[in-house]
């Protein structure tokens, strides 16, 4: 179904208030681009359904969400987590959408969008063989990363968060491609069950620590080390490494990561994280 935001609103909005018949906008969020026609009463799209102009004027006045077009109407793109007490939600972007979690974004959109964020963070791993995504979230990280490498393992906390992923375009490979294997669960919980050196490559880009502490601790670490071959490469996601707060977790973080057995740590400051070798 399509899925709208403010960016494509404000192109038909143009496009009305022109007078002419039609226009090209991304029903997608970006990915695709197709032509709409307008008429008097709304905007016709190629499948028949007519989106009417107060929902397209709904639309353009809020700028941090996505919606879905139904044959009913509009719904925004957005889920709440009894589990987790957090309300989930699509935001768009010039380019991929992030994820809100209870308002707060979840992937770096200053002077850059979610997915070339992810594509520095990718870079910096570079995935080859049996990689781990510790944290799902939208799964760009897994579908970069399944573009290099042989085979991905992702882990989410949260499964109500692949119910966002099942309406974003952007994150269909992860459902569709078979080298991307799912798990559901804490990644802290579910590191014991896997084998020693498992993976070539490991991609940690958790939550801000106040949010899951235990993912930095150096138990955590130590079973990184224990799953990830000799010779392999983790990089860890942290954050601004410019900030006052970002450069004191780089600093803790490194410290942790040399006890639990890693060894060179190399700063990576355009994915504002830090590489480790086994």
């Amino acid at each position: 179904m399509p899925i709208l935001s403010h960016y494509q609103t404000q192109t038909l909005l143009r496009t009305r208030s022109s007078g002419a018949g039609s226009a090209i906008i991304s029903l997608d969020l970006g990915l695709s681009e197709s032509e709409v026609a307008i008429a008097t009463d709304g905007v016709q799209f190629p499948d028949g359904t007519i989106l009417v102009w107060d929902d397209i004027a709904h639309i353009d006045k809020n700028p941090v969400g996505c919606f879905k077009v139904t044959d009913e109407g509009i719904s925004k793109v957005q889920v709440f987590s009894e589990a987790f007490n957090r309300l989930y939600s699509l935001m768009p972007t010039t380019g991929a959408p992030t994820m809100l979690i209870s308002g707060i974004p979840m992937h770096r959109i200053k002077d850059t969008d979610p997915w070339r964020d992810t594509k520095q963070k990718v870079r910096a791993a570079a995935p080859k063989g049996r990689v781990l995504d510790t944290c799902t979230g939208l799964g760009y990280t897994a579908i970069l990363a399944a573009q290099r490498a042989e085979h991905i393992t992702t882990i989410e906390l949260d499964p109500t968060v692949l119910d966002i992923c099942r309406q974003n375009p952007w994150s269909r490979p992860l459902f569709d491609n078979p080298a991307i294997e799912q798990h559901i669960g804490d990644s802290a919980d579910l590191l014991p069950d896997f084998a020693d050196a498992s993976f070539d490559r490991i991609i940690h880009d958790p939550p801000m620590f106040n949010l899951a502490g235990h993912l930095y601790a150096a138990d955590y670490y130590r079973q990184l080390h224990r799953i990830l071959k000799p010779g392999g490469r983790l990089f860890h996601y942290i954050g601004n490494p410019n900030s006052r707060s970002g450069r004191n977790t780089t600093r803790g973080v490194a410290e942790r990561l040399q006890l639990a057995g890693f060894k060179r740590v190399v700063r990576k400051p355009q994915a504002f994280g830090v590489v480790v070798f086994r």
